[in-house]
């Protein structure tokens, strides 16, 4: 009795930690919208660049077919959060190409099918090459690996923050839904014991860490700057 009402809070903590994950990343999803409205209404794509929404796309459609039953069963919520990711990614796309420049738009086509074809190819292997517990594998450290490498991104954000000593550049509620978003994740792969969710999520956690020491230090010390009096010397 008391074994059952242990594996039912534990599936309950690990449901909560699943849905406060999809509700974050839905926070980071909505987040480039104010962009793409300026593009709308500007009817430009001006100097923004086109390739974060082409890898985010990619990122989300591997960890969709990671979190998907016929790889994995019983981590649904990381289906369902991706779903919802590349459903956002390719309409930013879309906007994107439709307000590109000729040369833009093309290259961006030509992306966005070189995506499709990878992902298809992906999806080949894994379901005509690879028996059930190779493509858990497979699939598992590519989205080890594009996780990885989306978290990593920032990294040249923290280094601007450093060389201006601003924070002008890194959103304060943008680096805590990453934090939150990363470490709800990384509880629920711990609960789901599951290396390929928690240890990805992991290194996000601590980069979002990373991120928000830095907010707050540089942006002590820019508030630390206006208190001090303004001296002005006459000669």
């Amino acid at each position: 009795m008391l074994t059952m009402e242990l594996s039912s809070v534990y599936l309950g903590f690990s449901v909560a930690a699943g849905i406060a994950g999809n509700v974050f990343a839905f926070v980071l999803f909505v987040s480039p919208i104010p962009t793409f409205k300026r593009i709308i209404r500007n009817k430009s794509t001006e100097q923004f660049s086109g390739l974060p929404y082409i890898y985010a796309f990619l990122n989300c459609l591997i960890c969709l077919w990671y979190g998907s039953p016929a790889v994995k069963t019983g981590i649904i919520l990381v289906a369902t959060v991706n779903s919802f990711g590349a459903v956002f990614q390719l309409i930013y796309i879309s906007i994107f190409i439709a307000y590109a420049e000729k040369e833009i738009k093309v290259r961006m086509l030509g992306l966005l099918l070189v995506v499709l074809a990878i992902f298809g190819l992906i999806v080949y292997v894994s379901l005509r090459v690879l028996d059930y517990d190779g493509r858990q594998t497979f699939v598992g450290y590519l989205s080890v690996f594009s996780l990885i490498s989306m978290f990593a991104s920032p990294l040249f954000i923290i280094k601007l923050v450093i060389k201006t000593r601003s924070v002008e550049f890194m959103p304060f509620y943008l680096s805590l839904a990453t934090f939150l978003m990363s470490l709800s994740f990384s509880a629920y792969g711990v609960f789901k014991e599951d290396p390929f969710l928690y240890f990805p999520n992991g290194i996000g956690t601590i980069l979002a860490i990373v991120q928000l020491a830095l907010y707050f230090y540089y942006s002590s010390l820019s508030k630390k700057d206006l208190r001090e009096p303004l001296i002005v010397r006459y000669v």
